[in-house]
């Protein structure tokens, strides 16, 4: 690549490789599974879009807890038809039954059959290895649905230990740990306490869990997700638990199982106002010095601290952070 044509180069295309936050997502990722809800997260997630200029959360509509015994197939209809009638450019997916679940090839005929096209992702729960991976890509084939994203969900010791494997597949996009079913797969053995609000950041097992999770994720360019916070009337407990996950543990993005939830979750994963500018004004040198090495107020910046710089940026433009007029044309809709 000439240095002209590296100088006009867009900053991803640049800077970022399978090990570098390839996949770019919401910060939010929404949960809900009942119709009345399902309903208000997605009118709730159009608005903030006005709001921001972007589209701030995603909406994951729920088969495996909001599906009634009995009723899975006229849900999975359900949130078929809410999908497809969801606002444009709104990102929008499906949380199936696990694989050996009774009801996951008709959710998968039902919802990627029919409204593939329009999914952001699907996600599939209690995923224990590869090969429950690799289920769930041969039944969305199947359902003509081959470029749906796989979203997974890890919540067992045994799925821990496949969570490099399980990143590694090309399909999946993103990890998401499972933590109430995590601590409830150990036999008693992590107290009550280590699925609430402080202890789920403090019990050895659990943190070691997140940590290989986001690993894992990191390691191959995926997204990791974290848990949701249950305390969701305590918006100290969720705003704390929401910059631990990203300051501390590496994740990217988060659960909200509450509309209360997501404000907070926006704000713990923002850049400050101060990282913005100092990233805008690396970038814009980096860019002009077609990607060399250049010295900034003393400290020596190269590609390694460029693309630290480019991901606060992708992050305050999917929170909906106002961005310097420097940095409009790298994210405007033509860009690439």
């Amino acid at each position: 690549m000439s240095a002209a044509s590296s100088s006009t180069a867009h900053p991803r295309t640049v800077l970022l490789g399978a090990q570098a936050g390839g996949v770019v997502l919401p910060v939010c990722d929404h949960y809900s599974g009942v119709e009345a809800r399902m309903r208000k997260s997605l009118a709730l997630q159009a608005e903030m879009a006005d709001e921001f200029g972007a589209c701030v959360f995603d909406v994951t509509l729920d088969c495996e807890d909001g599906a009634p015994v009995g009723g899975e197939a006229e849900h999975a209809a359900l949130v078929t038809e809410l999908a497809l009638a969801a606002a444009p450019d709104m990102r929008v997916g499906v949380r199936v039954h696990p694989v050996d679940h009774p009801s996951f090839a008709g959710d998968v005929i039902t919802i990627a059959g029919r409204a593939g096209h329009r999914l952001s992702h699907l996600m599939v729960p209690k995923v224990e290895s590869v090969e429950d991976v690799l289920v769930a890509t041969e039944a969305l084939e199947a359902a003509g649905a081959e470029a749906l994203p796989l979203h997974v969900l890890i919540e067992s010791p045994l799925a821990v230990h496949h969570a490099f494997e399980i990143a590694a597949h090309p399909r999946v996009q993103s990890l998401s740990f499972g933590l109430m079913d995590f601590v409830s797969a150990h036999g008693g053995a992590i107290p009550a306490d280590g699925m609430g609000a402080k202890g789920q950041f403090t019990h050895p097992l659990v943190v070691r869990a997140k940590l290989e999770i986001a690993s894992a994720a990191h390691a191959h360019g995926k997204v990791p997700s974290h848990c949701v916070v249950t305390e969701f009337s305590d918006v100290d407990a969720m705003r704390a638990g929401a910059k631990k996950a990203a300051n501390e543990f590496g994740y990217t993005r988060m659960w909200s199982i509450h509309p209360s939830q997501i404000r907070p979750i926006l704000e713990a994963f923002a850049p400050e106002e101060g990282q913005i500018q100092i990233a805008t004004k690396i970038i814009a040198a980096a860019a002009a010095a077609a990607w060399a090495p250049v010295s900034i107020d003393g400290t020596l910046h190269d590609r390694a601290s460029y693309r630290h710089f480019w991901q606060v940026l992708e992050r305050a433009h999917a929170t909906g952070r106002a961005l310097p007029p420097e940095a409009h044309a790298w994210f405007a809709p033509s860009s690439s």
